[in-house]
């Protein structure tokens, strides 16, 4: 674990510095990926829509930094942030930028959320549908409750281990399958057949492996979570059988792709995805293997960078 004179030595010295920091940029590519899924099988079935897909991607870069900094600002106040914590040194536990700022910057990055949500459903449903408006509304502001209150809150459902499913719904199947719906939804005769079942499958792969992300950042924090009463999945299960579990997601994930190509076959093409097959290997051997907390960290951003390069693999192999 770093010194406190290192730690400090990395505080960002300017505010800019200080939020950029905060945003946590590396995070912004897994986020995008399931939307980039449901573009690449819109695609595949031609009806793809560029402007839904890019207010789709806005909407979700604007969400995950709202979690970001719901999330340091909710483990500074919970006690997850402290001396403790293996990882990088957040923006308010080093006091970079103070809790006031913080919730004032949340509430900006929820209200941009919420406008750039309307103007996605404008763009997408038009005055057609209200009922299908108002659901995705509904989804909508469900996802800006979950990015605040993973960890901030009265309750954070992430201190109760929860974090893994909601990352499971909304970075799997609200991303991708509502992405897909939002393209579909104006080129079908009956609303309801504007997703097809078997998009549930690339849906709950793109779930499985972000939450294998989410996996390797609880194994690397494991210690400091338990003395915050932060019980996640790695502190439910303990280090052996977190990585285990971790091993379980890639597995599945990979299976829903196999799957998919199974039952929609139509091109060799769609296989392209097997050639991420070792980048998911080495990430599963590497947490199986490391055992010091530290040396987990450079596995959270190989697993976020495989997940994208299986999804640009898969997409297009389906476009082909």
């Amino acid at each position: 674990m770093a010194s406190s004179s290192s730690a400090a030595s990395a505080t960002p010295t300017s505010p800019a510095k200080a939020w950029l920091s905060a945003f946590r940029p590396r995070t912004l590519p897994l986020a995008l990926a399931s939307i980039m899924a449901g573009g690449f099988l819109a695609a595949s079935h031609g009806q793809f829509r560029g402007a839904v897909v890019g207010l789709a991607a806005l909407t979700t870069i604007l969400l995950q930094i709202l979690s970001n900094l719901a999330n340091d600002y909710g483990d500074s106040q919970n006690g997850a942030d402290s001396v403790h914590r293996e990882g990088p040194q957040r923006a308010v536990q080093s006091g970079a930028i103070s809790p006031q700022q913080m919730k004032k910057g949340m509430g900006v990055f929820g209200l941009l959320s919420l406008l750039s949500g309307l103007l996605l459903l404008w763009v997408a449903l038009g005055t057609a549908g209200a009922w299908v408006f108002l659901a995705f509304f509904v989804l909508g502001l469900s996802a800006i409750w979950a990015a605040v209150n993973y960890t901030a809150g009265a309750k954070p459902y992430g201190y109760a281990g929860l974090g893994d499913l909601s990352v499971f719904i909304f970075f799997g199947i609200v991303g991708v399958c509502g992405t897909y719906y939002l393209q579909a939804y104006s080129q079908v005769e009956v609303w309801t057949q504007a997703l097809p079942l078997p998009v549930l499958l690339p849906a709950a792969a793109l779930g499985c492996f972000a939450t294998a992300v989410l996996n390797v950042n609880n194994i690397r924090d494991i210690r400091s979570d338990e003395l915050a009463g932060k019980i996640t999945i790695p502190v439910r299960l303990g280090p052996v059988h977190a990585r285990r579990y971790h091993w379980l997601l890639l597995l599945l994930g990979f299976g829903c792709a196999v799957v998919y190509v199974a039952l929609t076959y139509h091109s060799p093409w769609q296989w392209l995805f097997l050639l991420a097959a070792p980048l998911l290997l080495r990430n599963a051997t590497q947490v199986w293997q490391r055992q010091d907390s530290m040396q987990l960290d450079p596995l959270l951003k190989q697993m976020a960078l495989t997940t994208l390069v299986f999804t640009l693999l898969f997409g297009v192999g389906q476009v082909l």
